[in-house]
């Protein structure tokens, strides 16, 4: 987002957001979530007492083309060249990223002789994969930790963001590529247009483009408001990313609706040249769905900021019940969205003592903000908590098995998206 000047009616100038991707102005607000650090930055214990900076969670949606998005509080640089997130701990994920490479290799005849290139390849989580296959491939990270282990998976990497002037420098060293992807990196990218135009220009002429990320339908649809964090710029429909892609000159061409953080979308896209694929009719009915809920018109933003206030009341009732019971209460998992949810919800370790993960990199710090402990899962075991909240409730039926040992002293499990659930 950038600032732009209004002439107001009363003669004075004001300012305003303008859209990262077509530049008109924002006033319409999507939510607002207040206050809360930055999500993945997990201080250790001798920096407790420093200090952290919050920024706004106010959410806006573009009245023209329909991106829902936050301003750049925090550059991509300070937020992503030492990252906290590694793919390879949900074991799901792993299992979603192997489908797609065998699913990519027989479609598009994938194989010794071709290319392919992850932007924001985190840790080697999918690429390695196609190396196992025999694809040759490449890695794009910005974050230095997170792209060492990939390398030791055998996965090239290189440690940089991504963008057209990047894209150029690897067509000139001959790196353009059949398959390019992206996998929940759209959202994190504020230069959006210059993201998007590397994107097609290190695509060969008839390679293709393939990006997942979370579905804003199903985003409010779903009541998923703690997925919104600085770290996530904007937040997509199929109809804005379809008008960003063909400003870029690429055609979308297949969408497929996946099961993924809450429900996400698959597109596949091609230079809009490229006459050997024809556009499916999966992309004309998923643009009817969206234009039935109402998501090509403003007045359907409207009530999402309702819906997350009943969720957040509901949650505060069994915490604060749970404490006067003289119940102990503890989080799984020290995810993002755990951020938000915390902050908006106002809760502390006075209602969830501790929480738990099995990434080594987390454990033995703090959520940021709440101070909240972050251990071993082992933890739980030996606390036997009344209860656990899953704060990545994305991947709930993963964790309720990891789980299934609470039952032994009567634990009890608790989801707190899209509305309070005890199992």
């Amino acid at each position: 987002m950038a600032t732009v000047t209004l002439p107001s009616t009363s003669g004075t100038q004001t300012t305003a957001q303008s859209c990262r991707f077509c530049g008109a102005a924002l006033r319409k607000t999507f939510i607002d979530l207040g206050m809360s650090p930055l999500c993945e930055s997990y201080p250790a214990a001798a920096e407790l007492n420093r200090g952290e900076v919050y920024y706004p969670l106010h959410v806006y949606v573009c009245a023209q083309c329909f991106l829902v998005q936050l301003e750049e509080y925090e550059s991509a640089e300070n937020i992503f060249s030492d990252y906290a997130y590694f793919s390879s701990y949900s074991d799901s994920w792993l299992k979603h990223a192997e489908t797609y490479c065998g699913r990519m290799a027989a479609r598009f005849g994938l194989d010794a002789g071709s290319f392919a290139v992850e932007v924001a390849s985190n840790d080697g989580y999918l690429l390695q994969y196609f190396v196992r296959q025999g694809v040759p491939v490449l890695g794009i990270e910005p974050a230095a930790n997170v792209a060492k282990v990939a390398v030791e998976k055998g996965v090239p990497t290189l440690v940089e963001f991504f963008g057209a002037r990047l894209a150029e420098r690897l067509v000139r060293e001959g790196k353009s590529a059949d398959l390019v992807l992206g996998n929940n990196v759209l959202a994190q990218v504020p230069d959006l247009n210059d993201f998007v135009e590397g994107l097609k220009i290190l695509l060969k002429p008839r390679g293709i483009l393939t990006l997942e990320f979370p579905h804003l339908l199903r985003l409010i649809e779903h009541n998923e408001f703690d997925t919104i964090y600085h770290e996530h710029f904007s937040y997509f429909s199929l109809v804005t990313t379809l008008r960003i892609l063909e400003a870029h000159g690429m055609k979308l061409f297949d969408v497929e609706e996946l099961a993924t953080h809450g429900g996400s979308l698959r597109v596949y896209a091609c230079r809009a040249e490229d006459q050997s694929r024809a556009v499916e009719p999966s992309v004309s009915r998923l643009l009817q769905l969206e234009e039935d809920a109402g998501l090509l018109a403003l007045e359907g933003y409207d009530g999402f900021a309702q819906k997350a206030k009943k969720t957040k009341l509901a949650l505060l009732e069994f915490l604060i019940a749970a404490a006067r019971e003289g119940k102990t209460v503890a989080g799984y998992g020290a995810p993002g969205k755990s951020a938000t949810l915390l902050h908006y919800c106002g809760i502390g370790k006075d209602l969830i003592g501790y929480t738990v993960d099995r990434s080594p990199y987390k454990q033995g710090r703090y959520l940021p903000g709440t101070h909240i402990p972050i251990y071993h899962p082992d933890r739980i075991r030996k606390t036997k908590p009344d209860y656990v909240v899953i704060l990545p409730w994305n991947l709930k039926d993963e964790i309720v098995a990891q789980l299934h040992y609470v039952k032994e002293w009567g634990g009890r499990l608790v989801v707190p998206i899209p509305e309070l659930a005890i199992y």
